[in-house]
C-alpha cells in the first residue's frame, strides 16, 4: 500500500528549554501528521549523545537521551518549578541547540526532580528497572564512573574498573549508589514519556520508523560491559576499528572508530546479543531504518590507530545468516536498508535476498553523465524515495549549490520553471514515483535553504542542531501536503 511520512527529529522540535522534547509540541506535531495524511514519522536515534552531539555515537545502544525528557511534565508532578527551568540558561538562538548549554543545565534540573521524586519508592520505577535488568545496570554504572573520572573514556580508566573486576565493580556500586539511581531515574522518565508519545502516535494511525546504526560507539556502556561481542585485545584496546573507505567524495575515506564485531563469536550465540537490541528497537519504533546495511555483507577494517581511512581492507560480515535468525526469532518486521553508496552485486543480493526496501536519494539522481538508479522512472515499488536525508542538504540549499549541467538536467526532469518551485517539483517527483513510500524532510516541505541542514557527514560542531520555530507548522501547509498526498495515491 503506497504511503508517505516526514522525517524530523526529535531535537528539532519547537519545545521549552532549547531542545526538542516529547512535550505537547511533539504531540501537536503527530496532529500536524495526522491532518497532513500522513502514516510515518522518521526520527533519528533516540541513545544518549556525547563528544559532537551525534545520535549515531552514543554512550549506549539501549539507553534513551535524556536531553529529551520533557519538563513541563517535571513541573506538573511536582518535582520542579517552572523558577528553576526559567533560571538556566539554556538558549543562545531558538533555531539552533546549544548543546553545551543544555550539557550544563539539563541535569542540574534533572537532580533536582529525581532528589524530590522519592522515585525508589515507586512500584513503577521498581517494575522498569525489572524490565531493564539486561542493560540498564552496565549503562547506570558506567555513566556514573565515567563522570567520577571527569568524562574521560573507559579505556583511560583505572585498570580493576576498566577490567569490571569483581571487587572494583562493588566498590562503586556501593560508593555512588544515589548516582546510580539517578541515572536510573532519567531512563525511567524517558521510556515512560516516548512509549506514551508513541502510543498516541499509533493511535492517530502514524507508525514511527526508528533508526539502529549498525555500530555503537567505543566509548559506550555496550563496549565496556561486552568487550567480548567486539574485536578488542586483551587489554580492550580495538584492534580494527570501522569507517569508509577513500572515495571521490573524500581523498582519504572516513574514519568512524566504532569498534568491530567479534562476528564468529556472534554466530556460536545465535546473534543473542543483536536479537535483544533489535527486539527492543521493535519496542521503541514499528519501522526500523537499519543504517549502514552494507556492513553486514562486508566491513571496513581500518588498523586502530591509523590516523586515516587509506589502508583498511574489507572483510566479511555475517550475510544473510544474521536476519534469517531475525525471522526465526522475532518473526517478519518491518525494515528499511540504507542501501547507499558503492554497491558490490553481493550487496545487493543480501538486500534482495531480505526482502526488504531499500533507498532512493532523489538529490543523488541528477548526474548528467550517466544513467542512475536514483532517477524516479528506474525505481521498484518496494523502495523508500527521499528527497534527501539528515546526512544531505535540504532540497533548496542544495540545488542552490548545484552545478549548471547537472542543473539543467533536474529541470528538464522536473519540469522546474521557477526557482520557488524547486521543492515542490522534488516532493512531487517523491510522492508521484512508484515507491510504496516515501519520506520527505520538514525542511523540503517548508522550503528551507542550507541554514536548516541537519547534518554534514565528516565534520563536528555544526551538525544535529536545527530546529523548528513556533509557528512554522500551521493547518494551511498541513492542507497543501495532505492535498498532495492524495493526489499521488498515499492516503
Amino acid at each position: 500500500m503506497r504511503k508517505s511520512g516526514i522525517l524530523l527529529p526529535v531535537s528539532s522540535i519547537p519545545s521549552k528549554y532549547g531542545i526538542g522534547t516529547f512535550s505537547k509540541h511533539a504531540y501537536e506535531f503527530v496532529d500536524f501528521l495526522e491532518k497532513a495524511g500522513q502514516a510515518y514519522w522518521q526520527i533519528l536515534p533516540l541513545g544518549p549523545t556525547g563528544y559532537g552531539d551525534s545520535p549515531y555515537q552514543s554512550f549506549s545502544t539501549f539507553a534513551g537521551n535524556p536531553y529529551y525528557i520533557d519538563l513541563e511534565a517535571l513541573v506538573e508532578e511536582g518535582w520542579i518549578t517552572t523558577k528553576d527551568c526559567e533560571t538556566c540558561d539554556f538558549v543562545t538562538d531558538e533555531m539552533y541547540v546549544d548543546y553545551e548549554k543544555i550539557y550544563q543545565s539539563r541535569f542540574v534540573i534533572l537532580k533536582k526532580a529525581y532528589e524530590k521524586s522519592e522515585i525508589a519508592q515507586r512500584k513503577e520505577f521498581q517494575e522498569f528497572k525489572k524490565e531493564s535488568r539486561h542493560w540498564l545496570p552496565d549503562y547506570a554504572l558506567y555513566m556514573t564512573i565515567k563522570n567520577s573520572f571527569q568524562g574521560i573514556s573507559w579505556i583511560e580508566w583505572d585498570e580493576d574498573i576498566k577490567l569490571r573486576k569483581p571487587s572494583a565493580m562493588k566498590f562503586y556500586k556501593e560508593t555512588y549508589e544515589k548516582e546510580v539511581e539517578f541515572y536510573e531515574f532519567q531512563q525511567f522518565l524517558f521510556a515512560k514519556q516516548w512509549f506514551a508519545l508513541k502510543e498516541y502516535a499509533n493511535g492517530k494511525g502514524i507508525r514511527i520508523i526508528g533508526d539502529i546504526p549498525i555500530y555503537v560507539a567505543f566509548d559506550s556502556a555496550d563496549t565496556w560491559a561486552n568487550p567480548e561481542l567486539f574485536q578488542l585485545d586483551d587489554s580492550c584496546t580495538p584492534i580494527g576499528v570501522a569507517g569508509c573507505p577513500p572515495d571521490a567524495f573524500s581523498a582519504t575515506g572516513q574514519l568512524w572508530g566504532n569498534p568491530l564485531y567479534r562476528w564468529e563469536y556472534h554466530q556460536k550465540t545465535e546473534y543473542e546479543w543483536w536479537m535483544r537490541r533489535i527486539g527492543y528497537c521493535y519496542e521503541l519504533y514499528d519501522v526500523v531504518r537499519i543504517d549502514h546495511f552494507r556492513g553486514f555483507d562486508e566491513y571496513y577494517s581500518i588498523p586502530y590507530g591509523d590516523p586515516t581511512a587509506e589502508f583498511g581492507e574489507w572483510r566479511k560480515g555475517p550475510g544473510y545468516d544474521v536476519f534469517k535468525v531475525m525471522k526465526e526469532k522475532l518473526g517478519n518486521k518491518a525494515v528499511i536498508a540504507e542501501d547507499l553508496g558503492f554497491l558490490t552485486p553481493s550487496v545487493i543480493e543480501l538486500v534482495k535476498k531480505t526482502g526488504y526496501p531499500g533507498m532512493k536519494i532523489l538529490q543523488f539522481a541528477f548526474d548528467s553523465r550517466e544513467e542512475s538508479d536514483y532517477l524516479p522512472h528506474n525505481y521498484t515499488k518496494n523502495s523508500v524515495v527521499y528527497t534527501g536525508t539528515h546526512d544531505n542538504d535540504t532540497t533548496v540549499g542544495w540545488y542552490a549549490s548545484f552545478n549548471k549541467k547537472d542543473k539543467d538536467f533536474a529541470k528538464r526532469y522536473l519540469n522546474i520553471r521557477k526557482k520557488r518551485d524547486v521543492h515542490w517539483e522534488f516532493i512531487r517527483a517523491a510522492l508521484a514515483s512508484v515507491a510504496d513510500t516515501a519520506i520527505i524532510p520538514i525542511q523540503d516541505y517548508l522550503g528551507l535553504g542550507s541554514e536548516a541542514r541537519i547534518n554534514t557527514p565528516s565534520t563536528l560542531g555544526d551538525n544535529w542542531k536545527w530546529r523548528l520555530l513556533p509557528g512554522q507548522l500551521d493547518d494551511e501547509l498541513a492542507e497543501e501536503i495532505r492535498r498532495f498526498t492524495k493526489l499521488y495515491g498515499r492516503i
